[in-house]
């Protein structure tokens, strides 16, 4: 396994579960790409990771709620 990460790329297979509609679009725009699925899903992935980087952990929302009342 090692010798897979020190080359860069890891190629184990993994199942991911999309909504019918959203398949439907990633099939769609990696048609028009001329690209894979794996590819389209790795690239939104680069694109958006930022942002959902930003998005707070269950463990960072505070307990405030309960305190409140």
């Amino acid at each position: 396994m090692s010798e897979n990460n020190s080359k860069g790329s890891d190629k184990r297979k993994q199942s991911l579960y999309f909504p019918e509609a959203m398949l439907q679009e990633i099939k769609d725009e990696a048609a028009r790409l001329d690209r894979s699925l794996s590819w389209i899903v790795q690239r939104a992935w680069k694109l958006a990771r930022t942002e959902i980087k930003k998005i707070p952990s269950v463990n960072d929302i505070g307990d405030d709620d309960t305190t409140s009342e």
